[in-house]
């Protein structure tokens, strides 16, 4: 039987077979469906598909390139911890004394609430839980409360002490914009973490047009001083809903300002606290107050600058110990880095790997371990420039190759089935619980997404129907089209990696 002109060419191209087993081969259909779009033809795209099971690459584009990875970064942060720390590593936040309460219950000095570095004194569900966060913001703050109220402590003579000098004082790469650091993804990076370092402004309408708009604090700790001129309007089609709020850098003082329609939804805005120790001992200094407890004197925030190799907190380790609090054990938050994408949390994960390994918890530490990590794995330093741990400085920069090497070293690891529980899953949780929710990839797609203004991005495995697994990266920058239509590219890229 005679075949067409091509018809071997056109196998070879769609079909590797290896041993027997054929894997389609994805590239002709991707490379078409780029063709196809302008918004895909004009932006910039970084691919590398692999086989893990044979090794051998399925497609690739641009693979050696450095792209912006945006959250793909957290990735390597999670990656790096688990393999330093482990997954049973656990941090410590304390309550000191210089002393034990004498006879009548009062502490001679301050009273110091001791940063350890753990990310979640928070309501948040640990391990992740999908759906909204709920309960009490200050919950695990007022438990260390009422440990130092069952020592028999009813007077404190010398303030709270917030201090987060476990880390190095640096609370925002370079590279975060000054309108991050308003929000709380961009929230500063303490060792002494309260709420995620944020608050919750609400905004209602008031009850008649030209009244004020009604604002609420959660958690209810007075920090920042709001100038608040939201003015509720009247409904019909003119009437904006529109809110906007801004903080001079520097500054204590929330300008708010906008318009609410009569009856209109509530308008919810969270905020970054700009010194998170500070914060956390007004907090601690509430909490005291209320079971009784009377503090005098002020809230003082201590930190360690990076110029600064010891502190007052490293003498107070042989302190009295008034109140302890646990963490999960890291495994646990690792899956909050990477199912919810939080940047904070990525931060956080860096600077214990510094300060466990190399004796300070500072960025510059933690990502010098990360050179360290990433050569034992076979990545070349031309392959990356880190600059933080979450991807939120456009600075960090990595190849799609490189993604793909960690991803198949981590594949191969003891933890495997840990790391791949960790990513989101299609249709079902994390930040692809909308996306991949019907089709061949429902569930079938394991990975790690990122975001940024011109920049899309997609790492991790899919678990291919016909058996066998793929380790894939996928990052755009430049892109000028709707994101929405390039993550509905990388999506179908993602189907034809499965088919």
């Amino acid at each position: 039987m005679t075949r067409p002109a091509g018809f071997l060419a056109s196998l070879v191209a769609m079909h590797l077979c290896l041993g027997g087993f054929c894997l389609a081969q994805p590239g002709p259909a991707i490379s078409a469906l780029l063709e196809a779009s302008p918004s895909a033809r004009s932006a910039f795209w970084g691919i590398e598909v692999v086989d893990l099971d044979s090794g051998k690459s399925l497609f690739s584009r641009d693979a050696s390139h450095l792209f912006t990875p945006a959250s793909n970064a957290k990735l390597f942060t999670a990656a790096l911890a688990l393999d330093r720390l482990g997954p049973d590593f656990r941090f410590h936040t304390r309550v000191l004394a210089g002393g034990a309460p004498d006879a009548e219950g009062v502490i001679e000095g301050p009273l110091v609430l001791a940063g350890g570095g753990d990310p979640n004194l928070s309501p948040r569900t640990v391990p992740y839980r999908k759906g909204p966060t709920s309960g009490n913001p200050l919950g695990l703050l007022e438990a260390l409360a009422d440990q130092v109220a069952a020592r028999g402590v009813k007077r404190i003579r010398g303030g709270i002490v917030g201090d987060d000098t476990w880390y190095t004082w640096e609370p925002h790469p370079e590279g975060w914009t000054v309108d991050d650091t308003l929000y709380d993804y961009g929230a500063p990076v303490s060792a002494l973490t309260l709420n995620d370092n944020s608050l919750t402004l609400t905004v209602r309408p008031g009850a008649r047009a030209g009244d004020p708009a009604e604002v609420a604090l959660a958690p209810p700790v007075e920090y920042y001083q709001i100038d608040h001129r939201v003015l509720t309007v009247p409904r019909g089609r003119a009437s904006e809903r529109k809110v906007f709020m801004e903080r001079e850098a520097g500054t204590r003082q929330l300008r708010l300002w906008g318009t609410l329609p009569l009856s209109s939804p509530a308008e919810t805005l969270t905020v970054a606290v700009d010194d998170p120790c500070e914060y956390a001992a007004l907090a601690l200094r509430l909490a005291l107050e209320q079971r009784g407890i009377v503090v005098e004197g002020g809230v003082e925030a201590r930190h360690r600058f990076p110029n600064e190799q010891a502190s007052e907190a490293d003498a107070l380790e042989l302190s009295v110990e008034l109140a302890r609090h646990e963490s999960a054990p890291l495994i646990d938050d690792l899956g909050i880095v990477t199912k919810v994408s939080q940047n904070l949390h990525a931060e956080l994960a860096l600077r214990a790997v510094g300060r466990a390994r190399r004796g300070a918890g500072s960025r510059q530490e933690g990502l010098a371990e990360m050179k360290a990590f990433l050569g034992e794995i076979g990545i070349e330093p031309e392959a990356y420039n880190f600059s933080d741990g979450s991807g939120l400085d456009r600075a960090t920069l990595v190849t799609p190759a490189a993604v793909v090497k960690l991803l198949r070293y981590m594949y191969a690891s003891r933890e495997r089935d840990r790391w791949i529980a960790m990513l989101p899953v299609g249709g079902q949780d994390g930040t692809l619980s909308e996306r991949f929710s019907e089709g061949l990839a429902a569930g079938r797609i394991h990975a790690k997404t990122g975001t940024l203004a011109h920049v899309a991005a997609l790492s991790g495995y899919a678990e291919r129907h016909r058996g066998g697994w793929v380790a894939f990266s996928i990052l755009v920058n430049n892109f000028n089209g709707p994101a929405s239509e390039i993550r509905g590219m990388i999506d179908r890229i993602c189907t034809l990696i499965l088919e």
